[in-house]
């Protein structure tokens, strides 16, 4: 057979052979495909829970938690009592980085004005910072202070107890803001105006862990 006449021999041959089809049958189970609602299986959840009491259970720890935390944040980190005196005084100064506009769009502060806060709102009363779980501390605020002349602030303790036992306010150092602005590491600590800066000291009191005498 020529080489020329060889596709059209196989094209013959294939075409002389029966084709077929087989059913294999079924190979293995096969499952219908089902998507959950997840709105609906969260809703039987809950469901679920509320008729347990579970969700009502779960309020009830979150508000007991959040109360808690209310009462006595806390403790300021990283605050001691003070084992030795230390003064410096704090320049509350700043650099306006953009201009102060008012209402109608003019310039009243322009960018780079140095302001010193002190020039229109003086500081009246002395910040003092103390450990409210240190009875030591605040006897000595409650007997060197007055609710006119400072104002008691806590870095540790619970402002609510105090204020019940010594019918005073006392307020607290949330997140340590004021001791950090101030550079304050230990307590009692006394912020005061004098002149255009304010004037921080760490005090040693008689009776407190840092008293050595």
């Amino acid at each position: 057979m020529s080489a020329r006449h060889l596709p059209l021999a196989v094209a013959v041959l294939a075409a002389s052979v029966p084709a077929s089809a087989r059913d294999y049958g079924q190979q293995g189970a096969i499952f219908p495909v089902i998507e959950a609602d997840l709105l609906s299986v969260i809703q039987k959840r809950l469901v679920t829970m509320q008729a347990s009491g579970e969700i009502d259970r779960a309020n009830q720890a979150l508000a007991e938690r959040t109360a808690a935390k209310v009462r006595r944040p806390a403790a300021v980190a990283g605050i001691e009592t003070a084992t030795e005196e230390r003064r410096w005084r704090f320049d509350p100064t700043i650099t306006v980085r953009q201009d102060l506009r008012d209402a109608r769009g003019r310039v009243i502060v322009a960018a780079g004005t140095r302001v010193n806060p002190l020039d229109t709102v003086p500081l009246r009363q002395r910040l003092v910072f103390i450990n409210g779980d240190d009875a030591s501390q605040v006897a000595w605020a409650r007997t060197t202070t007055t609710a006119l002349s400072a104002k008691l602030i806590l870095v540790a303790g619970s402002p609510f107890a105090l204020m019940k036992a010594e019918q005073r306010r006392f307020y607290f150092d949330q997140q340590g803001t004021l001791t950090r602005h101030f550079g304050i590491r230990a307590v009692p600590a006394v912020v005061e105006q004098q002149g255009r800066l304010l004037a921080v000291r760490e005090l040693v009191v008689r009776g407190t862990k840092g008293d050595r005498k």
